[in-house]
């Protein structure tokens, strides 16, 4: 099951971060810095802030000061979370920070109060549970995992969190890989490339809003992602890509038959698509099955296309892994 699971994430991961970089976005799930387990407690505390989504002046020196943390350099980490709290004192995520590389031995109840402060912050409950798995308490930071999706489900450290509840699951969800993003926005910023598509859907039709879903799905925005994937299906019942994308969009590892209920039954209404057949089984890959994901990603080669052509990588993939 070990292996089965290490081979089905490395595929999982080529997907999802093939179909980013093909959308011109970071890979859903995948957010900045350590990871840990219940079978693999870090001692000092995991950091994950979780800042994928953002790329202005802040979110730059977080980034920097939880690089030097993951680095071993705990002085300098501590030192750049300092001068973002110094201009801006209501910054969750460097509070965050600083509360997990000043003092480890203060960490959980530097937290503790953080959270009582801001309930609804995903980012300092999820961090919660990293300090409170270094310290042995696995079912503590279950509970806080859970709340961090039940109170932020539509951030990064949510998604962040639901793989920490899942160790034995490829990380992320299973996104959608919409064809043809716009190559003006492939190189923009994250934020910037946002605002633009939430500009073009607004005034425009469900292709629109189908790459807005694309573009928010890759940085973990889930549940924005699936309203714009379902709101390009209402502008356009008849598009394909639409009722796809809708139905991928609602993967959850805790109730996957949310997607499948909704994908599977466009398979046989639609047998020759490697659109249907190429998601369905990257969908099977996170479940894992393997077996059956071979065989609907075969379809979608025979098929040929784009599509096609994925599935033939991700394939390929899992012959030389298996």
């Amino acid at each position: 099951m070990f292996v089965l699971v290490s081979v089905v994430a490395a595929v999982a991961a080529v997907a999802t971060v093939a179909g980013a970089l093909l959308q011109g976005g970071d890979a859903g799930g995948e957010v900045h810095g350590q990871t840990a387990t219940q079978a693999d407690r870090a001692e000092p505390p995991a950091l994950e802030l979780a800042v994928v989504d953002r790329d202005d002046a802040e979110a730059r020196a977080l980034r920097a000061a939880e690089d030097a943390y993951e680095e071993g350099d705990a002085g300098l980490a501590s030192q750049r979370f300092a001068e973002v709290l110094a201009d801006n004192p209501e910054s969750i995520e460097a509070a965050v920070g600083a509360a997990v590389v000043d003092d480890p031995g203060e960490t959980v109840e530097r937290l503790e109060e953080l959270v009582d402060a801001n309930p609804e912050s995903a980012v300092a409950r999820l961090n919660l549970g990293l300090a409170l798995l270094a310290t042995g308490e696995s079912d503590a930071a279950t509970t806080q995992w859970h709340e961090a999706e039940r109170r932020e489900p539509d951030s990064p450290a949510a998604l962040r969190a639901e793989d920490l509840r899942n160790p034995d699951s490829p990380p992320g969800r299973p996104v959608f890989i919409l064809n043809g993003f716009p190559r003006d926005l492939e190189d923009v910023p994250a934020a910037r490339r946002l605002s633009e598509l939430r500009r073009r859907a607004e005034s425009g039709g469900a292709r629109e809003w189908l790459v807005l879903g694309s573009g928010l799905e890759t940085v973990g925005h889930r549940v924005s992602a699936q309203r714009a994937y379902d709101r390009a299906l209402a502008l356009d019942p008849g598009l394909l890509e639409a009722s796809v994308a809708a139905a991928v969009s609602r993967f959850d590892k805790d109730d996957p038959s949310r997607a499948f209920s909704r994908l599977g039954p466009l398979a046989p209404k639609h047998p020759k698509s490697a659109l249907v057949r190429f998601h369905l089984g990257l969908l099977l890959l996170w479940l894992p099955n393997v077996e059956e994901a071979r065989r609907q990603l075969g379809l979608a080669r025979a098929e040929g296309g784009s599509y096609g052509r994925q599935a033939a990588r991700i394939l390929q993939t899992l012959d030389e892994t298996q």
